[in-house]
């Protein structure tokens, strides 16, 4: 979808959209067939709440700029006003459902989240956590708590290298 609309044959006003629904219906499909997780009942439903707010502003994901700036990144605020970003946009008096976009900030990892952000990070925790208890059955408590503490170390890790 960028490559066609970078060569003039996508609009973007709808390809942006059209290439967030794809993802999220791949997003789906994967969630459904791992069903069996119940910590993914967390991602899903941040997932629904990122969508709801995206698609209630017409395909960007609306940012505070009070958030930003208590994040310690209010440069971002002119490229945001200006349009400049392709996923998301100002959160203005004209925002729908403002509470469900980026209004959390993060100061310590310099990051603005919504709430279906952070139920997305608890899913997948716990989708972490299953994984390491599920082989605990065999293993005694201390390889346990070894085994989620990497797990949850790995998660992290991956988080900041992400920032």
């Amino acid at each position: 979808m960028a490559y066609g609309t970078y060569r003039g044959l996508f609009r973007p006003e709808w390809a942006g959209p059209l290439a967030k629904a794809l993802v999220l219906l791949l997003v789906g499909y994967g969630l459904y067939q791992n069903r069996h997780l119940k910590s993914l009942y967390l991602v899903l439903l941040g997932l629904l709440l990122n969508t709801l707010v995206i698609f209630a502003n017409g395909g960007h994901m609306p940012v505070s700029p009070a958030a930003l700036h208590r994040a310690g990144i209010g440069e971002f605020e002119p490229i945001l006003r200006s349009k400049g970003d392709a996923v998301h946009a100002l959160l203005d008096e004209h925002t729908r459902l403002p509470f469900l976009g980026d209004v959390i900030p993060l100061p310590p990892l310099r990051k603005v989240v919504s709430p279906g952000d952070l139920l997305i990070l608890l899913g997948i925790a716990g989708v972490v956590a299953e994984g390491a208890l599920r082989g605990g059955l065999r293993l005694g408590g201390r390889a346990v708590a070894l085994r989620l503490l990497l797990y949850l170390l790995l998660v992290l890790g991956l988080l900041a290298l992400r920032s």
